[in-house]
């Protein structure tokens, strides 16, 4: 290991000694996330090895709370997510993309003061394809430290967290966090069993040539999410003045980490795909924690017109448009939304540049 370079465990313990009073709790709940995060890493670099590849429950598959087919790693690493975790005695409750309720603690585990809300394996569609997935999580405080947390304990919108995290399984296993001073990024040292301090303070340039987005939704885009796409593809011809490049991986924590560390801007926008889904993300365990990494390495979140980590959580699951990344192409796409909802713009999605039979729009 390199002289100076820090592990999770130091880099927590560091931390905990700046606020005179700390009790350790947070420490140990991070060193078990950690662990939990290693498990799963394994589970997932091992796939077919040890039959983790395919659907849960058989051919058919079975379905979770969202209505989405589960592979078997959404189930295995859901359960390593709890068993570690539970016991701790530093939570009173978490819930799970891949559970319809609050997850209640066994009855012998002590009661703690924090909540933990997460995504177990995001990305999951991607597994039998050998792609990047990952893990997202959030930490808050528990309303009723050393109870059993209920449902409305969680309905806390992004703001009170007081960590987000998320782990990435692509070629090397690395873990992003953020406390609110800033974004670190860890990676795990196969040989010593530990994460280690690689990419400090990580910041997001303000500017970009990069977005990402799922152009087959095109024709159910609002006209500021298809005014700020058509520009971004007219490249240096088009008002923009400048080339981008499309990216799409269909993995939340892929194009976090991307962004992270290069800039661009991601958009899973308000569509009208489907009535009852105007967003497709859920806020609690995937927008909010997401926003509070971006918001510390320098950039924006935004569903378009309203930051995100503003809103009061009304349901467990709630699903949120999210659009995220490097500040001013977050800005230029708020302020289309702004200028659509306003109605100041009556002419714009009329111009010549949204009447071609391009890529996306055809008359």
């Amino acid at each position: 290991m390199h002289e100076g370079r820090k592990t999770l465990t130091r880099y927590t313990i560091e931390e905990e000694h700046k606020h005179p009073g700390a009790s350790g709790d947070f420490s140990s709940l991070l060193n078990s996330l950690a662990t939990a995060i290693k498990i799963i890493s394994n589970q997932v670099n091992k796939g077919a090895l040890i039959g983790a590849l395919g659907n849960a429950g058989g051919d058919g598959g079975s379905v979770n709370v969202q209505g989405e087919v589960q592979k078997k790693l959404d189930v295995m690493s859901n359960d390593v997510m709890l068993q570690e975790n539970e016991w701790t005695g530093h939570l009173s409750g978490m819930a799970s993309e891949e559970m319809e309720e609050v997850y209640t603690l066994p009855a012998h585990c002590k009661r703690g003061k924090y909540l933990l809300v997460f995504d177990p394996l995001d990305g999951s569609s991607n597994i039998d394809v050998n792609l990047t997935v990952g893990t997202i999580f959030s930490i808050l405080r528990a309303p009723n430290p050393g109870q059993d947390a209920s449902l409305a304990d969680f309905l806390q919108p992004g703001t009170q967290q007081i960590c987000a995290g998320l782990a990435l399984y692509g070629p090397s296993t690395m873990l992003v966090l953020t406390t609110g001073d800033g974004v670190d990024g860890f990676t795990l040292d196969r040989d010593i069993g530990a994460f280690i301090l690689t990419h400090p303070q990580m910041r997001i340039p303000d500017d970009a040539h990069e977005f990402a987005i799922n152009s087959s939704n095109a024709r159910f885009w609002e006209p500021p999410v298809q005014r700020y796409v058509d520009e971004c593809l007219a490249g240096k011809t088009g008002p923009r003045g400048k080339d981008f490049n499309m990216r799409w991986v269909a993995s939340l924590v892929a194009e976090t980490f991307r962004i992270l560390t290069r800039g661009g801007i991601f958009l899973y926008p308000k569509d009208s795909k489907d009535a009852a889904k105007p967003g497709r993300l859920r806020l609690l365990y995937e927008a909010n924690p997401i926003s509070f990494i971006i918001e510390q390495a320098g950039g924006a979140s935004t569903t378009g017109r309203e930051r995100v980590m503003e809103l009061s959580p009304g349901e467990l699951h709630q699903r949120v448009p999210l659009i995220f990344g490097s500040k001013n192409e977050v800005e230029h796409v708020t302020r289309y939304h702004a200028e659509y909802v306003s109605g100041k713009e009556p002419d714009t999605f009329n111009s010549p540049l949204f009447g071609t039979r391009s890529l996306f729009r055809t008359q």
